[in-house]
């Protein structure tokens, strides 16, 4: 009965990733499994649109580490690549990327 309940949970439940752009940081989220991170604007170096295999350049969905960098990935094939001044490369997921990378883009300007 345990294994039915939790199949029936995970099924229903969706995973959302939430990014949010505020005033001095970036906040990203994979609402229902895992905290916020927050990334102060000022540490991103740079930011480009790209495209992606989850699976074969992440692993799969969800929060992963791997060499290219950590990745926040809830769907999709699109997302944004950080790179930011501590050398650390992060992916996220997004079905807006261009929008995202415009957005981050002009707010590391306006920081200079």
């Amino acid at each position: 009965m345990g294994w039915r309940c939790i199949a029936v949970f995970g099924v229903r439940c969706k995973i959302r990733l939430v990014t949010e752009v505020r005033d001095a940081d970036l906040v990203v989220s994979l609402r229902g499994l895992w905290a916020a991170r927050h990334i102060p604007l000022g540490s991103i170096q740079s930011v480009e649109t790209i495209t992606f295999d989850p699976e074969g350049d992440f692993g799969g969905y969800g929060i992963r580490s791997t060499r290219q960098g950590k990745a926040y990935i809830a769907g999709g094939h699109r997302g944004v690549r950080l790179k930011l001044v501590n050398r650390a490369t992060l992916v996220l997921g997004s079905q807006r990327p261009e929008d995202l990378t415009a957005i981050l883009s002009n707010s590391a300007r306006s920081r200079t």
